[in-house]
């Protein structure tokens, strides 16, 4: 490889990877389409920027055409995702590019999506446009699993979070009042994390303990409103818990077996809480991966779970926690209280052929780890 060729490359993972950070400011606002990030550079100058805009549309590759106006000709194009060829409820992404005079496109990643699938790269080249493929491939596949399980496996990718004491707890024992277990810094971060993902979802345990409100709590957001999920096989949600009495002015989502009683569900329909239903597993309990596929059905892409001990455990065991984010109090619990993870859960997480741990990082006084699900 020449030297010329070789900081050529240089100069297309950088513009990529500015695409990347740029398309993530989407995460949990467009669904059900992918959070795409896309540069127009004209000899080391960007002269224009996209991200997937709240609710899906336009695309990315519009916003950056569209603000780049007659500078995009000529240009090299950096897209996170393939640029789309099929005509929706606006024109295709590539036949948009090819207008434009766009000359080269470097794109990171093939669309999973049937309608797709190839035939915007197809589309780019038999008109005569240079495309590069495959740079930042592994960043843009982590940004765009959501969009890619849900097209490939019909379920959105899953974050977990747990907080546990230096022992291993994620509570005291039934006795105890709530145990806060993490600091402010990484309280923070929870927020932001929230904030991008299109759901929060807990069982109906965390529920009826904690009382959560489940919102994002991040200065100047106040747009920013994930579907509140809980999984609740027998509908115990009280109509009077914050979750119920918020139900109007955040959107909030029940899944519920067929077990649960009709009034109970209109209890809560009452309130503005959507119920839907889905098959019980051996336990009785919801099924965790039709719960998912529910999710997926409803144009979700992204779910944050924040689920108790019972439901995060499962989530490993089933391999359906796509991201794990454990976060590690300073102080230990110092009695018995309720462990956070089962053994055949932790034992999950530390084998290698499951789990592959991608950063360590504190938050005050608190150990943040997060692990990815290997395959």
């Amino acid at each position: 490889m020449s030297a010329q060729d070789s900081r050529a490359g240089e100069d297309d993972a950088r513009y990529m990877a500015a695409a990347l950070a740029f398309g993530r400011r989407g995460m949990g606002r467009c669904a059900p389409n992918p959070a795409v990030g896309a540069l127009l550079v004209v000899e080391g100058v960007v002269v224009g920027r996209g991200a997937t805009a709240p609710g899906g549309r336009p695309h990315a590759e519009q916003l950056a055409i569209a603000e780049a106006g007659d500078k995009a000709a000529g240009a090299t194009l950096y897209v996170t995702l393939e640029p789309c060829a099929h005509f929706g409820k606006t024109p295709p992404c590539a036949q948009a590019i090819i207008a434009s005079g766009i000359g080269r496109v470097v794109s990171a990643m093939e669309d999973p999506d049937p309608r797709v699938a190839g035939k915007g790269h197809a589309m780019l080249r038999a008109a005569g446009v240079e495309v590069t493929l495959g740079v930042g491939a592994q960043e843009a596949r982590a940004a765009h699993l959501g969009h890619i399980l849900r097209v490939t496996q019909g379920r959105p990718m899953l974050t977990l979070k747990l907080a546990r004491t230096a022992d291993g707890f994620a509570a005291g024992d039934v006795h105890d009042p709530r145990l806060a277990i993490t600091g402010e810094a990484a309280n923070a971060r929870v927020q932001i994390l929230r904030a991008m993902h299109d759901a929060i979802m807990i069982g109906v345990g965390t529920a009826l303990i904690d009382d959560p409100l489940l919102t994002v709590r991040l200065p100047g957001a106040p747009e920013v409103k994930p579907l509140r999920v809980v999984l609740d096989s027998l509908l115990r949600l009280p109509p009077r818990s914050r979750l119920g009495a918020t139900a109007r002015d955040f959107p909030t989502l029940v899944i519920a077996t067929e077990a649960a009683a009709p009034e109970r569900a209109q209890a809560l329909k009452d309130l503005g809480v959507g119920v839907a239903r889905a098959r019980a597993d051996a336990a009785g309990h919801v099924d965790l991966g039709e719960a998912l596929k529910l999710l997926a059905q409803h144009g979700l892409t992204r779910v944050f779970s924040e689920g108790g001990p019972r439901v995060a455990s499962a989530l490993i065991r089933q391999g359906l926690a796509d991201e794990v984010i454990l976060f590690t109090a300073l102080k230990p619990l110092g009695r018995q209280g309720l462990p956070a993870l089962d053994a055949a859960a932790l034992a999950a997480l530390d084998d290698p052929a499951r789990y592959a741990q991608a950063e360590i990082a504190q938050y005050g006084a608190d150990e943040m780890r997060r692990l990815v699900r290997v395959g």
